[in-house]
Protein backbone atom coordinates (compact mmCIF):
# COMPACT_ATOMS: atom_id res chain seq x y z
CA UNK A 1 0.00 0.00 0.00
CA UNK A 2 1.36 3.43 -0.93
CA UNK A 3 1.99 5.79 1.98
CA UNK A 4 -0.25 8.41 0.38
CA UNK A 5 -3.15 5.95 0.57
CA UNK A 6 -2.51 5.41 4.26
CA UNK A 7 -2.38 9.17 4.76
CA UNK A 8 -5.75 9.60 3.04
CA UNK A 9 -7.30 6.82 5.13
CA UNK A 10 -6.19 8.56 8.34
CA UNK A 11 -6.50 12.24 7.37
CA UNK A 12 -9.13 12.15 4.63
CA UNK A 13 -8.78 12.63 0.89
CA UNK A 14 -9.31 16.39 1.18
CA UNK A 15 -6.81 17.01 4.00
CA UNK A 16 -5.77 20.71 3.97
CA UNK A 17 -2.07 19.85 3.78
CA UNK A 18 0.13 18.56 0.99
CA UNK A 19 1.73 15.13 1.50
CA UNK A 20 4.63 13.40 -0.21
CA UNK A 21 6.63 10.29 0.66
CA UNK A 22 9.86 8.53 -0.20
CA UNK A 23 7.90 5.91 -2.20
CA UNK A 24 6.92 8.61 -4.68
CA UNK A 25 3.26 8.83 -3.63
CA UNK A 26 1.40 12.11 -3.03
CA UNK A 27 -1.85 13.10 -1.33
CA UNK A 28 -3.65 16.01 0.25
CA UNK A 29 -4.05 19.47 -1.25
CA UNK A 30 -1.33 20.43 -3.75
CA UNK A 31 0.13 23.85 -3.04
CA UNK A 32 -1.22 24.00 0.53
CA UNK A 33 0.70 26.32 2.89
CA UNK A 34 1.87 23.26 4.82
CA UNK A 35 3.58 20.20 3.37
CA UNK A 36 4.40 16.93 5.17
CA UNK A 37 7.29 14.95 3.78
CA UNK A 38 8.01 11.36 4.88
CA UNK A 39 11.68 10.93 4.02
CA UNK A 40 12.39 7.31 4.99
CA UNK A 41 10.88 4.06 6.34
CA UNK A 42 12.22 5.00 9.78
CA UNK A 43 9.40 7.54 10.12
CA UNK A 44 6.87 4.77 9.43
CA UNK A 45 8.54 2.52 12.00
CA UNK A 46 8.36 5.25 14.66
CA UNK A 47 4.64 5.69 13.96
CA UNK A 48 4.05 1.95 14.14
CA UNK A 49 5.93 1.62 17.43
CA UNK A 50 4.21 4.63 19.06
CA UNK A 51 1.03 5.53 17.15
CA UNK A 52 -0.07 9.13 17.58
CA UNK A 53 1.74 12.22 18.82
CA UNK A 54 4.82 10.48 20.27
CA UNK A 55 5.56 8.55 17.07
CA UNK A 56 5.11 11.68 14.96
CA UNK A 57 7.40 13.59 17.31
CA UNK A 58 10.12 10.95 17.11
CA UNK A 59 9.92 10.93 13.32
CA UNK A 60 10.11 14.73 13.15
CA UNK A 61 12.84 15.22 15.76
CA UNK A 62 15.01 12.61 14.07
CA UNK A 63 14.58 14.26 10.65
CA UNK A 64 12.79 11.34 8.99
CA UNK A 65 9.61 13.43 8.78
CA UNK A 66 9.68 17.06 7.70
CA UNK A 67 7.18 19.90 7.91
CA UNK A 68 7.52 22.64 5.31
CA UNK A 69 5.64 25.75 6.39
CA UNK A 70 4.52 27.09 9.75
CA UNK A 71 4.53 24.37 12.42
CA UNK A 72 1.58 25.82 14.32
CA UNK A 73 -0.49 25.98 11.14
CA UNK A 74 0.51 22.38 10.39
CA UNK A 75 -0.74 21.20 13.78
CA UNK A 76 -4.00 23.13 13.41
CA UNK A 77 -4.69 21.70 9.96
CA UNK A 78 -3.75 18.15 10.91
CA UNK A 79 -5.86 18.21 14.07
CA UNK A 80 -8.88 19.31 12.04
CA UNK A 81 -8.40 16.64 9.40
CA UNK A 82 -7.45 13.60 11.50
CA UNK A 83 -10.01 10.80 11.36
CA UNK A 84 -10.58 10.23 15.06
CA UNK A 85 -13.39 7.73 14.29
CA UNK A 86 -11.00 5.14 12.83
CA UNK A 87 -11.36 1.92 14.84
CA UNK A 88 -8.51 -0.07 16.37
CA UNK A 89 -9.14 -2.83 13.83
CA UNK A 90 -8.80 -0.39 10.94
CA UNK A 91 -5.55 0.96 12.37
CA UNK A 92 -4.25 -2.61 12.73
CA UNK A 93 -5.05 -3.33 9.08
CA UNK A 94 -3.13 -0.22 8.05
CA UNK A 95 -0.18 -1.31 10.19
CA UNK A 96 -0.17 -4.74 8.52
CA UNK A 97 -0.30 -3.12 5.10
CA UNK A 98 2.79 -1.09 5.94
CA UNK A 99 4.89 -4.08 6.99
CA UNK A 100 3.08 -5.57 9.91
CA UNK A 101 4.95 -7.09 12.87
CA UNK A 102 8.38 -6.38 11.38
CA UNK A 103 7.95 -2.71 12.25
CA UNK A 104 7.35 -3.64 15.88
CA UNK A 105 9.92 -6.41 16.22
CA UNK A 106 12.84 -4.46 14.75
CA UNK A 107 12.52 -1.58 17.16
CA UNK A 108 14.35 1.64 16.37
CA UNK A 109 15.72 3.50 19.40
CA UNK A 110 14.20 6.94 20.06
CA UNK A 111 16.17 10.06 19.08
CA UNK A 112 18.93 10.99 21.55
CA UNK A 113 16.94 14.06 22.69
CA UNK A 114 14.41 11.78 24.38
CA UNK A 115 14.72 11.26 28.12
CA UNK A 116 13.33 8.03 29.54
CA UNK A 117 12.88 7.42 33.23
CA UNK A 118 15.50 5.11 34.64
CA UNK A 119 17.64 5.32 31.54
CA UNK A 120 20.27 7.75 30.31
CA UNK A 121 20.60 9.90 33.44
CA UNK A 122 17.07 10.50 34.79
CA UNK A 123 16.88 8.19 37.76
CA UNK A 124 16.23 8.26 41.48
CA UNK A 125 13.17 9.26 43.48
CA UNK A 126 10.90 11.64 41.59
CA UNK A 127 11.39 15.26 42.74
CA UNK A 128 14.31 14.44 44.99
CA UNK A 129 16.85 17.28 44.93
CA UNK A 130 19.30 15.31 42.80
CA UNK A 131 16.73 14.21 40.23
CA UNK A 132 15.15 17.67 40.05
CA UNK A 133 18.57 19.17 39.36
CA UNK A 134 19.09 16.76 36.44
CA UNK A 135 15.59 17.36 35.05
CA UNK A 136 15.99 21.13 35.18
CA UNK A 137 19.45 20.97 33.65
CA UNK A 138 18.09 18.91 30.74
CA UNK A 139 15.86 21.75 29.66
CA UNK A 140 17.49 24.95 30.89
CA UNK A 141 21.21 24.24 30.51
CA UNK A 142 20.93 24.00 26.72
CA UNK A 143 22.73 27.20 25.69
CA UNK A 144 22.34 30.76 26.89
CA UNK A 145 22.93 31.97 23.34
CA UNK A 146 20.08 29.77 22.10
CA UNK A 147 17.75 31.13 24.76
CA UNK A 148 18.75 34.71 23.95
CA UNK A 149 17.69 34.16 20.32
CA UNK A 150 14.37 32.56 21.29
CA UNK A 151 13.36 34.59 24.35
CA UNK A 152 14.67 38.00 23.35
CA UNK A 153 16.38 40.67 25.49
CA UNK A 154 14.36 40.07 28.68
CA UNK A 155 15.42 36.40 28.83
CA UNK A 156 12.01 35.68 30.35
CA UNK A 157 10.97 32.07 29.85
CA UNK A 158 7.47 32.35 31.27
CA UNK A 159 4.14 33.69 30.06
CA UNK A 160 4.21 37.38 29.18
CA UNK A 161 1.31 39.73 29.91
CA UNK A 162 0.38 41.80 26.86
CA UNK A 163 -0.82 45.33 27.71
CA UNK A 164 -2.31 45.51 24.19
CA UNK A 165 -2.74 43.16 21.25
CA UNK A 166 0.01 44.89 19.27
CA UNK A 167 2.59 45.07 22.09
CA UNK A 168 6.00 43.54 21.44
CA UNK A 169 7.23 40.47 23.33
CA UNK A 170 9.74 42.62 25.22
CA UNK A 171 7.02 45.09 26.25
CA UNK A 172 4.79 42.22 27.36
CA UNK A 173 7.50 40.53 29.43
CA UNK A 174 8.44 43.79 31.14
CA UNK A 175 4.75 44.39 31.81
CA UNK A 176 4.48 40.89 33.34
CA UNK A 177 7.33 41.50 35.76
CA UNK A 178 5.87 44.86 36.73
CA UNK A 179 2.40 43.37 37.22
CA UNK A 180 3.91 40.84 39.63
CA UNK A 181 5.78 43.63 41.43
CA UNK A 182 2.61 45.71 41.78
CA UNK A 183 0.56 42.76 43.00
CA UNK A 184 3.22 42.08 45.63
CA UNK A 185 3.15 45.74 46.68
CA UNK A 186 6.91 46.14 46.23
CA UNK A 187 8.68 49.33 47.24
CA UNK A 188 12.13 50.40 48.34
CA UNK A 189 13.34 48.70 51.51
CA UNK A 190 11.38 45.46 51.08
CA UNK A 191 12.96 42.02 50.64
CA UNK A 192 11.88 39.71 47.82
CA UNK A 193 12.59 35.99 47.34
CA UNK A 194 12.11 34.77 43.76
CA UNK A 195 12.12 30.95 43.61
CA UNK A 196 12.90 29.31 40.28
CA UNK A 197 14.19 32.69 39.12
CA UNK A 198 15.43 31.63 35.68
CA UNK A 199 17.85 34.17 34.21
CA UNK A 200 16.82 36.67 36.88
CA UNK A 201 14.28 38.83 35.08
CA UNK A 202 12.07 39.36 38.14
CA UNK A 203 15.06 39.91 40.44
CA UNK A 204 16.54 42.52 38.09
CA UNK A 205 13.21 44.28 37.61
CA UNK A 206 12.44 44.44 41.34
CA UNK A 207 15.87 45.81 42.20
CA UNK A 208 16.11 48.25 39.29
CA UNK A 209 12.56 49.62 39.25
CA UNK A 210 11.54 49.37 42.93
CA UNK A 211 14.78 49.45 44.93
CA UNK A 212 13.91 46.07 46.45
CA UNK A 213 16.57 43.81 47.93
CA UNK A 214 15.94 40.71 45.81
CA UNK A 215 17.28 37.16 46.03
CA UNK A 216 16.67 34.67 43.22
CA UNK A 217 17.47 30.94 43.21
CA UNK A 218 17.60 28.48 40.32
CA UNK A 219 18.70 24.89 39.77
CA UNK A 220 20.28 25.83 36.44
CA UNK A 221 23.96 26.72 36.65
CA UNK A 222 23.87 28.49 33.27
CA UNK A 223 20.89 30.61 34.31
CA UNK A 224 22.55 31.62 37.58
CA UNK A 225 25.79 32.62 35.83
CA UNK A 226 23.95 34.66 33.20
CA UNK A 227 21.74 36.38 35.77
CA UNK A 228 24.55 37.23 38.16
CA UNK A 229 26.56 38.71 35.29
CA UNK A 230 23.54 40.83 34.33
CA UNK A 231 23.25 42.08 37.92
CA UNK A 232 26.88 43.19 37.89
CA UNK A 233 26.50 44.73 34.43
CA UNK A 234 23.58 46.87 35.63
CA UNK A 235 25.32 47.92 38.84
CA UNK A 236 22.75 46.21 41.07
CA UNK A 237 25.13 44.09 43.14
CA UNK A 238 24.13 45.79 46.39
CA UNK A 239 20.44 44.99 45.85
CA UNK A 240 20.17 41.81 43.76
CA UNK A 241 21.65 38.33 43.97
CA UNK A 242 21.10 35.08 42.08
CA UNK A 243 22.26 31.76 43.49
CA UNK A 244 22.59 28.33 41.91
CA UNK A 245 20.53 26.73 44.65
CA UNK A 246 17.48 24.56 45.28
CA UNK A 247 14.66 26.70 46.70
CA UNK A 248 14.42 24.19 49.56
CA UNK A 249 17.92 25.18 50.68
CA UNK A 250 17.42 28.95 51.05
CA UNK A 251 18.54 29.70 54.63
CA UNK A 252 17.15 33.25 54.96
CA UNK A 253 13.65 34.01 56.18
CA UNK A 254 11.54 37.07 56.99
CA UNK A 255 10.89 38.12 53.39
CA UNK A 256 8.21 40.71 52.61
CA UNK A 257 7.27 39.01 49.34
CA UNK A 258 7.83 35.77 47.46
CA UNK A 259 7.40 35.36 43.71
CA UNK A 260 7.20 31.94 42.09
CA UNK A 261 7.02 32.35 38.32
CA UNK A 262 7.04 29.01 36.54
CA UNK A 263 8.35 26.78 39.35
CA UNK A 264 5.19 25.04 40.57
CA UNK A 265 5.03 22.88 37.43
CA UNK A 266 8.30 21.23 38.50
CA UNK A 267 7.43 20.60 42.15
CA UNK A 268 5.20 17.51 41.83
CA UNK A 269 1.79 16.91 43.36
CA UNK A 270 3.12 14.97 46.34
CA UNK A 271 5.44 17.85 47.27
CA UNK A 272 2.97 20.71 46.85
CA UNK A 273 1.86 20.85 50.52
CA UNK A 274 5.52 21.16 51.59
CA UNK A 275 6.17 23.70 48.80
CA UNK A 276 3.44 26.09 49.91
CA UNK A 277 4.23 25.55 53.60
CA UNK A 278 7.90 26.29 52.93
CA UNK A 279 7.09 29.55 51.11
CA UNK A 280 4.62 30.46 53.87
CA UNK A 281 7.43 30.04 56.38
CA UNK A 282 9.71 32.37 54.43
CA UNK A 283 7.29 35.30 54.70
CA UNK A 284 6.71 37.87 57.41
CA UNK A 285 3.11 38.27 58.62
CA UNK A 286 1.45 40.57 56.10
CA UNK A 287 3.74 39.28 53.36
CA UNK A 288 2.48 38.24 49.94
CA UNK A 289 3.06 35.31 47.59
CA UNK A 290 2.48 35.56 43.85
CA UNK A 291 2.29 32.09 42.31
CA UNK A 292 2.38 32.09 38.48
CA UNK A 293 2.15 28.67 36.83
CA UNK A 294 0.76 26.54 34.03
CA UNK A 295 -2.27 24.50 35.07
CA UNK A 296 -4.78 22.06 33.68
CA UNK A 297 -8.32 23.39 33.23
CA UNK A 298 -9.59 20.81 35.77
CA UNK A 299 -8.54 17.75 37.76
CA UNK A 300 -10.21 15.04 35.69
CA UNK A 301 -6.99 13.77 34.06
CA UNK A 302 -3.67 12.62 35.57
CA UNK A 303 -1.31 15.45 36.50
CA UNK A 304 1.71 13.57 35.21
CA UNK A 305 1.99 11.85 31.81
CA UNK A 306 5.36 10.16 31.76
CA UNK A 307 4.84 8.71 28.27
CA UNK A 308 3.96 11.95 26.47
CA UNK A 309 6.11 14.11 24.21
CA UNK A 310 6.41 17.01 26.68
CA UNK A 311 7.60 14.78 29.50
CA UNK A 312 10.03 12.81 27.36
CA UNK A 313 11.52 15.69 25.40
CA UNK A 314 10.86 18.99 27.15
CA UNK A 315 10.01 18.96 30.88
CA UNK A 316 10.96 15.63 32.50
CA UNK A 317 8.89 15.02 35.64
CA UNK A 318 6.68 18.05 34.98
CA UNK A 319 3.23 17.88 36.62
CA UNK A 320 0.23 20.18 36.15
CA UNK A 321 -2.65 20.65 38.56
CA UNK A 322 -6.01 22.38 38.27
CA UNK A 323 -6.13 25.96 39.64
CA UNK A 324 -8.80 25.11 42.19
CA UNK A 325 -6.68 22.33 43.65
CA UNK A 326 -3.69 24.67 43.99
CA UNK A 327 -5.75 27.37 45.68
CA UNK A 328 -7.22 24.84 48.12
CA UNK A 329 -3.71 23.79 49.10
CA UNK A 330 -2.73 27.43 49.57
CA UNK A 331 -5.62 27.93 51.97
CA UNK A 332 -4.86 24.68 53.78
CA UNK A 333 -1.29 25.91 54.29
CA UNK A 334 -2.46 29.12 55.94
CA UNK A 335 -2.45 31.56 53.03
CA UNK A 336 -5.46 33.65 52.15
CA UNK A 337 -6.06 33.87 48.39
CA UNK A 338 -6.80 37.50 47.50
CA UNK A 339 -6.75 37.57 43.69
CA UNK A 340 -6.60 35.14 40.78
CA UNK A 341 -6.55 35.47 37.00
CA UNK A 342 -6.08 33.26 33.96
CA UNK A 343 -3.61 34.49 31.32
CA UNK A 344 -3.82 31.58 28.88
CA UNK A 345 -4.38 33.76 25.78
CA UNK A 346 -1.28 35.70 26.77
CA UNK A 347 0.74 32.48 26.79
CA UNK A 348 -0.48 31.60 23.31
CA UNK A 349 0.80 35.00 22.11
CA UNK A 350 4.07 34.52 24.00
CA UNK A 351 4.67 31.14 22.36
CA UNK A 352 3.87 32.57 18.94
CA UNK A 353 6.56 35.22 19.47
CA UNK A 354 9.10 32.63 20.67
CA UNK A 355 8.34 30.50 17.63
CA UNK A 356 8.90 33.45 15.31
CA UNK A 357 12.21 34.18 17.04
CA UNK A 358 13.33 30.57 16.59
CA UNK A 359 12.42 30.59 12.89
CA UNK A 360 14.28 33.88 12.47
CA UNK A 361 17.44 32.43 14.03
CA UNK A 362 16.98 28.86 12.77
CA UNK A 363 20.36 28.36 11.12
CA UNK A 364 22.27 29.81 14.08
CA UNK A 365 20.15 27.79 16.54
CA UNK A 366 20.83 24.53 14.68
CA UNK A 367 24.54 25.28 14.67
CA UNK A 368 24.47 26.07 18.41
CA UNK A 369 22.37 23.20 19.82
CA UNK A 370 21.99 20.71 16.94
CA UNK A 371 19.10 20.15 14.58
CA UNK A 372 17.37 17.58 16.78
CA UNK A 373 17.12 19.94 19.77
CA UNK A 374 16.01 22.83 17.55
CA UNK A 375 13.29 20.57 16.12
CA UNK A 376 12.14 19.65 19.63
CA UNK A 377 11.71 23.32 20.39
CA UNK A 378 9.90 24.11 17.16
CA UNK A 379 7.40 21.32 17.76
CA UNK A 380 6.98 21.90 21.50
CA UNK A 381 6.30 25.64 21.19
CA UNK A 382 3.76 25.20 18.38
CA UNK A 383 2.01 22.36 20.21
CA UNK A 384 1.90 24.29 23.48
CA UNK A 385 0.51 27.33 21.69
CA UNK A 386 -2.30 25.18 20.30
CA UNK A 387 -2.94 23.80 23.78
CA UNK A 388 -3.38 27.28 25.26
CA UNK A 389 -5.54 28.39 22.33
CA UNK A 390 -7.90 25.46 22.86
CA UNK A 391 -7.90 25.60 26.67
CA UNK A 392 -6.19 22.25 27.10
CA UNK A 393 -3.78 24.11 29.40
CA UNK A 394 -4.00 27.43 31.22
CA UNK A 395 -1.78 29.94 33.02
CA UNK A 396 -2.92 31.21 36.40
CA UNK A 397 -1.55 33.94 38.63
CA UNK A 398 -2.68 33.58 42.23
CA UNK A 399 -1.95 36.28 44.82
CA UNK A 400 -1.94 35.21 48.48
CA UNK A 401 -1.41 36.94 51.80
CA UNK A 402 0.09 35.62 55.02
CA UNK A 403 -2.19 37.09 57.67
CA UNK A 404 -1.16 38.64 60.96
CA UNK A 405 -2.22 36.80 64.11
CA UNK A 406 -5.21 39.13 64.45
CA UNK A 407 -6.38 38.47 60.86
CA UNK A 408 -5.01 41.63 59.23
CA UNK A 409 -3.87 41.09 55.64
CA UNK A 410 -2.23 44.48 54.90
CA UNK A 411 -3.99 44.28 51.51
CA UNK A 412 -5.77 47.28 49.93
CA UNK A 413 -9.56 47.29 50.02
CA UNK A 414 -9.58 47.10 46.21
CA UNK A 415 -6.81 45.96 43.84
CA UNK A 416 -4.36 48.82 43.34
CA UNK A 417 -2.15 47.14 40.74
CA UNK A 418 -4.20 47.58 37.56
CA UNK A 419 -2.58 50.85 36.42
CA UNK A 420 0.83 50.18 34.84
CA UNK A 421 3.79 52.41 35.73
CA UNK A 422 5.86 54.18 33.10
CA UNK A 423 8.78 51.88 32.43
CA UNK A 424 11.78 52.03 30.14
CA UNK A 425 11.70 49.06 27.76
Amino acid sequence: MALAEVFERVMGSDAPVEFSAYDGSHAGTPGAPVKLIVRSPVAVAYLAQAPGALGLARAYVSGHLDVDGDMYEALVRMSKAQNAAMSAAEKLRLLQALGGPKLLINRIPPPPQEVRQGRRWLYGRRHSKGRDAKAISHHYDVSNAFYEWVLGPTMAYTCACYPSADASLEEAQTNKFDLVARKLGLHSGLRLLDVGCGWGGMVLHAAREYGVKALGVTLSAQQAAWGQAAIEREGLTGLAEIRHLDYRDVPETGFDAVSSIGLTEHVGQRNLPFYFAYLFGKLKPGGRLLNHCITRPDNTEPAHRKTGFINRYVFPDGELEGPGYLMSLMHDTGFEVRHEENLREHYAKTLAAWGENLDKHWDAAVKEVGEGTARVWRLYMAGSRLGFDRNHIELHQVLCAKLHADGRSDMPLRPDWEQPRELAV
